[in-house]
């Protein structure tokens, strides 16, 4: 498997670099703790006092695309799902249990053995509870959309091997039904219709999108058999996240979040999954991305400027138009980018959904909030 695609216009930096302390007038966060691994986020903490802002010790990205140094590319591609959590004994009424859905209240199996999953949300809580080795099929991204293949990346290499059940959002029933299994998991948006047909075959639970990521990640974790442990893993990524903020003091630095489509450049809304993570974490938004996404003009690039910014792009498209943006004068005449303070993402892992990718995003933030690029 190979690290995140961010196009060809890589340049190898050095893996550590001297650099000026940050200006005084940036608000920005002054411990350093850094990940090499990026797996375990409260174990991604050094222990650098507040009162240093000793640059020096940072470890910089080893990649750069049009002038941003790419977070995350070297994320584990084994042991990324932990063991099986172990099945909820209450709740269970035989051999099935009964479990909210958005179509309803659902009879599953109390603990199912082959699973097919329908969404990235679903793929990442499997991945989460440790049963994703019993799920026969899968979703795949639209490479149209993600460019990721036909699995996220970030999840590991044993996930990427789960047969293909059609693209995320067009099922093949057909293929469903061929591999015979006794529980389907989904996401609300493939409509009444479809979740019909998918119920022929097996019980099927699709889950809200409305209500965020962590209710989505409960309903999913529920229908597994998983619930208690889902309660328990949110419970404890919630206090890593809190943790990792303050030793980063993330709540003086001000985060502008931007994802690049094939023709437009937009701010996540507070809403978003990335946003309501970096809010766990602490850390705070720019005034102008307070309130609702916004469709920002290449004229005016105001509303992107943050004490650090992180870019994405929406599949290779987004990442083409992306990156003449950030080789524009109005790009490089941003505070952030004189400063070396932008930073590319993984679009998979930031506009995705489930526990795995929220703690893949304390990571990168660990990783690179008190971080420069030169």
């Amino acid at each position: 498997m190979t690290a995140p695609h961010f196009g060809k216009e890589f340049d190898e930096l050095p893996t550590h670099t001297h650099v000026p302390a940050v200006s005084s007038a940036r608000r920005v966060g002054v411990a350093l703790a850094l990940a090499l691994g990026a797996a375990l986020v409260a174990a991604a903490c050094a222990d650098t006092p507040a009162s240093n802002d000793d640059a020096s010790t940072i470890v910089r990205s080893t990649t750069n695309v049009a002038g941003a140094g790419v977070v995350g590319n070297n994320r584990p591609t084994t042991g990324v799902c932990p063991a099986t959590a172990p099945v909820d004994p209450a709740g269970a009424e035989g051999a099935v249990r009964s479990v909210g859905s958005s179509e309803g209240v659902v009879q599953v199996p109390a603990d199912p053995m082959r699973i097919v999953v329908l969404d990235s949300a679903s793929v990442d809580a499997t991945c989460a509870l440790g049963v994703w080795e019993r799920v026969v099929g899968a979703s795949t991204l639209d490479p149209d959309f993600r460019g990721d293949g036909d699995q996220a990346l970030y999840l590991g290499t044993g996930i990427a091997e789960i047969p293909s059940v059609g693209v995320v959002g067009s099922p093949d029933v057909d293929a469903i039904a061929a591999l015979n299994p006794d529980l389907i998991i989904g996401a609300d948006s493939l409509g009444s219709k479809t979740y019909a047909s998918l119920t022929d075959i097996a019980p099927t639970v699709l889950t809200g999108s409305d209500a965020g990521w962590k209710s989505t990640f409960l309903q999913a974790a529920a229908a597994l058999g998983r619930g208690q442990t889902g309660f328990d893993e949110l419970a404890r990524f919630s206090a890593d996240a809190q943790q990792a903020g303050r030793d980063v003091n993330a709540t003086q630095t001000q985060a502008s979040v931007v994802r690049f489509l094939p023709d437009s450049i937009v701010t996540d809304a507070p809403t978003s999954f990335a946003r309501e993570v970096l809010g766990e974490v602490g850390v705070q938004r720019p005034p102008t991305q307070t309130e609702a996404a916004n469709t920002v003009s290449t004229d005016d690039l105001s509303a992107v400027e943050g004490d650090i910014v992180y870019v994405r792009f929406d599949g290779d498209d987004g990442e083409s138009f992306g990156t003449d943006v950030m080789g524009s004068t109005g790009w490089e005449d941003l505070g952030a980018a004189k400063d070396g303070r932008i930073f590319a993402v993984d679009d998979t892992v930031w506009s995705g959904s489930g526990i795995v990718a929220a703690r893949a995003i304390v990571a990168d933030v660990t990783n690179s909030l008190n971080a420069y690029v030169s």
